[in-house]
């Protein structure tokens, strides 16, 4: 892997190295690649490193463009800024792949558990049209279990809430989930006052709550209380600037899978929904989301659980 250490060196861009570095893994193992790909399990094929190669230069061209005219992150259209996010979450992927392919020989271990542990190690590209969707499904499962203690920690912070009217609102709210009832963006944005300061501001989420969000958001909660608060408040900030952005596109110019996309990102497994529900859903975060302000970016982050537990066909 010296060839690693000499890329990584000569100040080629991040996206380029992480084709690099798949091309390596994937020339070193042409002996195996054929009874691998037999059974289906891995996608690695031409097409897959093409998408990726394709992604590197367009994010290379979009960072060079923001440079030459001085243009910030969230000033971006919103396929550019969706398309920069998705691919920082590609190449730390692909980096850890490299970083543990150093070693000498190492490349061949590598190669054996991207075949064995296809959705933690591998990128979207080189996944089966099947495992997209069983994949999809694994991480939903996985959020959906962060979703009781949030809702708990929800009922149990009513008695902190100072101001009657909002605390009827919260009980309304809660009750309302609770009998399975997808609850209205005036139900929600009702509630703003109460996740901008005491009790549910970020700056007032105790360690345990920022953890079951976290899981909820796919991220990982086995960090300091300090750094989770951190990472949620950037992470939120990100998803408010694309939910502006996406709002001057308007929701009817995305494409099916972009539709979709959009959805899972933002808590809803749209696998297994319609384009129409999924179109109507996200017109609803959009309303909530453009309506808060920076200092409300808690009732966002709750959002992704309160907006989606009970949308049609997604309660089981």
């Amino acid at each position: 892997m010296s060839s690693f250490r000499a890329v990584t060196q000569s100040g080629i861009g991040e996206g380029q190295v992480c084709v690099l570095l798949v091309n390596m893994e994937l020339g070193s193992c042409d002996k195996i690649q054929t009874g691998i790909t037999s059974h289906s399990v891995l996608y690695f094929n031409e097409a897959g490193l093409q998408m990726f190669w394709a992604d590197a230069k367009k994010a290379r061209r979009i960072k060079t463009n923001m440079w030459k005219h001085n243009i910030k992150f969230h000033q971006l259209p919103y396929r550019e800024m969706e398309h920069l996010r998705q691919f920082r979450r590609d190449v730390t992927k692909c980096l850890f792949l490299g970083i543990i392919s150093i070693p000498p020989f190492a490349n061949y271990l590598v190669f054996l558990l991207m075949y064995l542990f296809p959705r933690q190690l591998l990128i979207q590209h080189f996944w089966t049209p099947k495992q997209q969707i069983d994949f999809l499904d694994i991480y939903h499962a996985l959020r959906k279990q962060s979703h009781p203690e949030i809702l708990c920690y929800l009922e149990k912070v009513i008695p902190l809430v100072s101001d009657a009217g909002l605390r009827w609102h919260m009980t309304e709210l809660c009750t309302k989930i609770q009998h399975g009832t997808h609850p209205t963006v005036h139900d929600i944005l009702a509630l703003r006052q109460c996740f901008s300061n005491h009790p549910l501001g970020m700056n007032q989420l105790h360690a345990l709550q920022m953890k079951a969000l976290s899981r909820a958001m796919l991220l990982t909660p086995h960090l300091p209380p300090f750094l989770l608060r951190r990472r949620l408040n950037t992470h939120m900030a990100v998803i408010h600037q694309l939910d502006k952005a996406l709002a001057k596109l308007g929701v009817g110019q995305l494409t099916l899978q972009e539709v979709k996309s959009a959805c899972y990102l933002r808590g809803l497994n749209s696998t297994h929904i319609t384009e129409e529900k999924c179109r109507t859903w996200l017109g609803e975060w959009l309303q909530i989301s453009c309506s808060l302000k920076e200092a409300e970016l808690s009732l966002l982050l709750h959002n992704v659980v309160l907006l989606s537990v009970n949308y049609i066909g997604t309660r089981r």
